[in-house]
């Protein structure tokens, strides 16, 4: 699939899950105004961050969409990127907001009239929604930084809707209301570590660092050992936005290379390379004689 059928394909995703996670919100806001649960409205609140979320995420496509222009040499797709980041800023406001909603609750005297029966249909609707959403992002999670963002708000939805329920039957079947506040604490306490992931990828583009499944190392040594090459520095690996890593590097090679015309072949090879073992589509090679390289700054050694 190419990289615009596959935009073409998030996007289609993104719109029907917008669709179940609006539905869904209405829901809950109506069920928790019903039964007086607070988790569920905290559920409710972590679902208008995650249409927020999917509404930046949307747009973070299409604007990534954008070819490249003489401004933007690499096209517009680190958009995916700052939509990840305002996803995770997202989450982490809703997990303070919970919180500090749930702690008041039980530090109240008085005790609140949850409706659990309400309170777990409404649940059990959320739960089932947010499954279909879950399954619908899954396959593009793994090749964006953005829908990645977008799959953990949904799975954290999912799982938030199984606390509401745990909570629900608890009150139920033991009239143990304070069930209610522990659930929507313990939503606030699951959405910290899915923020801190996205943030901490986002972190990893935008500083330039190497992707984490890139062993910058192994590359050097598949450079090295291609026919015609003697040695490679000035090696850089950094990525645009996830699954679009860039390559560059100087690579000294022997004389008869440039003698013999064979520089477009090495080329060639080289990038093929790091297409077919690495997975990097974008890559530059700059070949040296051994003359050229012996000038070369040192801190590029």
């Amino acid at each position: 699939m190419s990289h615009n059928h596959g935009q073409a394909a998030n996007r289609n995703r993104l719109l029907i899950a917008i669709g179940i996670v609006a539905t869904v919100l209405v829901v809950e806001v109506v069920g928790a105004w019903l039964s007086d649960s607070l988790s569920l409205l905290a559920d409710a609140g972590h679902m208008l961050s995650d249409l927020t979320g999917l509404i930046v995420a949307l747009m973070a496509t299409i604007v990534a969409a954008r070819p490249p222009s003489d401004r933007q040499t690499f096209g517009y797709q680190r958009a995916e990127v700052f939509g990840a980041l305002i996803n995770g800023l997202i989450l982490l406001v809703v997990a303070v907001s919970v919180s500090v909603g749930a702690v008041n609750r039980l530090l109240s005297t008085v005790e609140p009239e949850v409706q659990s029966t309400p309170m777990l249909v409404v649940a059990v609707i959320g739960l089932v929604a947010n499954a279909a959403a879950l399954l619908l992002l899954r396959p593009a999670a793994g090749h964006s930084i953005n829908m990645r963002g977008a799959y953990l708000e949904v799975l954290g939805d999912l799982v938030g809707s199984v606390t509401v329920i745990v909570a629900a039957v608890v009150i139920l079947f033991t009239g143990f209301v304070s069930a209610d506040a522990i659930a929507s604490l313990l939503i606030a306490v699951l959405i910290v570590p899915r923020a801190f992931v996205l943030l901490r990828d986002v972190v990893r583009v935008l500083s330039e660092a190497a992707p984490a499944d890139t062993d910058v190392a192994e590359i050097r040594d598949h450079i090295r050992g291609t026919k015609g090459v003697v040695a490679v520095h000035d090696v850089h690996v950094w990525a645009i936005t996830s699954g679009a890593p860039v390559f560059t590097a100087h690579v000294v090679v022997e004389p008869e290379i440039f003698s013999s015309g064979k520089t477009g072949e090495l080329l060639d090879e080289l990038s093929g390379c790091l297409s077919k073992h690495f997975d990097v589509e974008h890559s530059t090679f700059q070949l040296e004689p051994a003359e050229h390289a012996a000038h070369e700054d040192e801190l590029h050694q």
